[in-house]
């Protein structure tokens, strides 16, 4: 396959120091993160989705969550403390963050916007995130996550 993209998501990552690995897939419309756990050979457990929502007065936010859970948004609005979150439709998504649905990194995105993680991702070993383009991911610690990002850790999943 190709190189690896340099995006918003790996110039942060590379700003901050921080150890990843670079993983490029074959994507596919609508595959979700069995797609790159299948192609990369990785538990769909570590493969991190990175959604992003809106509260009812249209505040994006960022939640990090296991690809094969899913968000309870109702969970999630009380431990925010909104009244109702909701994920945003595909191309107001890729304004607030500057990917493409699919491509979406919680690194490096156009707006700055508050970072929940589902709490057991930083139990992890080694997490697949999205490196900011449609068929690639970084690997790394959930650590260096949790200090790029500092995240409010939520408990908000569900079964997919």
């Amino acid at each position: 396959m190709s190189k690896a993209p340099s995006t918003a998501a790996t110039r942060l990552l590379r700003q901050q120091s921080i150890t990843y690995s670079e993983h490029l897939y074959r994507y596919e419309d609508h595959g979700g993160t069995a797609v790159p756990a299948r192609e990369l050979g990785v538990d769909e457990h570590a493969v991190i989705k990175t959604l992003i929502l809106e509260d009812e007065a249209g505040h994006p936010l960022i939640v990090l969550m296991h690809g094969d859970r899913e968000v309870s948004t109702k969970a999630l609005a009380r431990q925010i403390g909104a009244k109702a979150v909701q994920i945003c439709k595909p191309e107001v998504a890729q304004k607030h963050s500057g990917y493409l649905v699919g491509g979406t990194s919680p690194f490096g995105t156009r707006k700055a916007m508050p970072v929940h993680v589902e709490r057991s991702i930083l139990d992890l070993e080694r997490i697949y995130i999205n490196g900011g383009s449609r068929g690639f991911l970084v690997a790394m610690a959930p650590g260096d996550l949790e200090r790029v990002l500092k995240p409010t850790l939520v408990d908000v999943s569900i079964e997919g």
